[in-house]
């Protein structure tokens, strides 16, 4: 570890220690804001403080056992002691490194799911279907709550388009690196000839964090039509037209919401998603940027770019970004076992953002 890392990690120890003097501090206790603020903190850099002192006692026993080298009686137990010793002090630095990769603040947030059919006419809209289906499984495994914001049936199954609001305890943190173009290789149900065809779908997770509100927009620049709800919800999606789709003028996204009953409902709902949308194309423009030089761009968030290949006559699963990234589980992680694609996806980006520090560094 570098002397900057290393010192990085020092500060990091000093302002837990002063956050626990301030949550002892009487005018801090009476503040519930500070409070709640310094706590979040102090839990935040636990694991650093634990880490070190870890490294501080592997430090200790190192030494133990270096000074019991020279006795001729404990030389073998003593070299099974270094040997563990520096293994353990060897995994912590790897440990205290990951500690300094900045959280990403949005983890925590709820998202918004948009899958829509690309190149493939109705396959595409049929595999859309799937990795909706993927997904929402995913989401029933994890105890969150999806909700169909709006979404338009293909001709012979699945989605031309459909968008969702994923809420729960780490949502965002889970899915956030499955933006981007998936690619379909199989047999279509209508393809008489047997022949294997390519389709694809693009996926958007755009956060619904506490950014979205600060996004400002000229209400010029805006378009809004409404029509009649149709899906679930009785009567009065029939009856009235609550549904509202927006359309953001100099950027041409449009954005729509049916779900709720009302009219006002259905355009908060949209205006929270076009804000996102916006603030996430800022994002990943920046990010693009940031990136440009760097081998690994997991979670660049391009939905351009063709993150992975979904091949079912081999039943393989192959994630571009990562080199050596091919599952040979595919009915299964269609069923939403997603947790092997998503941890790795997870350390592959841990890792090159550490890679990132220590350059900087």
């Amino acid at each position: 570890m570098t002397p900057t890392l290393r010192r990085k990690l020092e500060a990091l120890a000093e302002r837990r220690e002063e956050l626990e003097r301030l949550l002892s501090d009487p005018g801090v206790v009476a503040d519930n804001d500070r409070f709640r603020r310094y706590s979040r903190e102090f839990s935040q850099l636990e694991p650093v403080s634990t880490a070190l002192s870890e490294e501080a006692k592997a430090k200790r026993d190192l030494a133990a056992a270096e000074a019991l080298r020279n006795d001729p009686e404990m030389r073998e137990l003593a070299e099974e002691e270094i040997a563990t010793a520096q293994a353990r002090l060897l995994q912590l630095e790897d440990e205290l490194a990951l500690l300094l990769v900045p959280k990403d603040p949005r983890d925590d947030s709820d998202l918004f799911l948009e899958v829509r059919a690309g190149t493939g006419g109705d396959e595409a809209a049929i595999f859309a279907g799937d990795l909706f289906r993927m997904y929402a499984r995913y989401a029933e495994r994890q105890g969150w709550k999806v909700e169909v914001a709006s979404d338009s049936p293909g001709e012979h199954g699945g989605y031309k388009e459909i968008v969702a609001r994923v809420s729960g305890r780490g949502a965002f943190s889970r899915l956030k690196f499955e933006s981007g173009t998936h690619r379909v290789q199989r047999v279509p149900e209508t393809e008489s000839q047997g022949r294997i065809h390519t389709s694809a779908a693009t996926v958007a997770i755009i956060p619904d964090d506490d950014a979205v509100e600060e996004v400002v927009i000229n209400p010029a620049d805006l378009k809004v039509d409404t029509f009649r709800s149709s899906g679930a919800g009785g009567q009065h999606v029939n009856k009235t037209e609550s549904a509202i789709r927006i359309t953001h003028i100099p950027s041409g996204l449009v954005v729509e919401n049916q779900t709720a009953r009302s009219q006002h409902a259905n355009r908060d709902l949209a205006m929270k998603r076009l804000k996102g949308q916006l603030l996430e194309a800022e994002r990943s423009k920046q990010a693009a940027a940031q990136a440009e030089s760097r081998k690994l761009q997991v979670g660049s968030g391009d939905r351009s770019q063709r993150i992975r290949t979904y091949n079912f006559p081999q039943g393989r699963i192959t994630d571009h970004r990562v080199e050596g990234l091919t599952l040979y589980d595919l009915p299964n992680i269609l069923q939403g076992n997603l947790d092997e694609l998503v941890e790795r996806l997870a350390r592959e980006h841990q890792a090159d953002e550490l890679a990132r520090l220590t350059e900087a560094a």
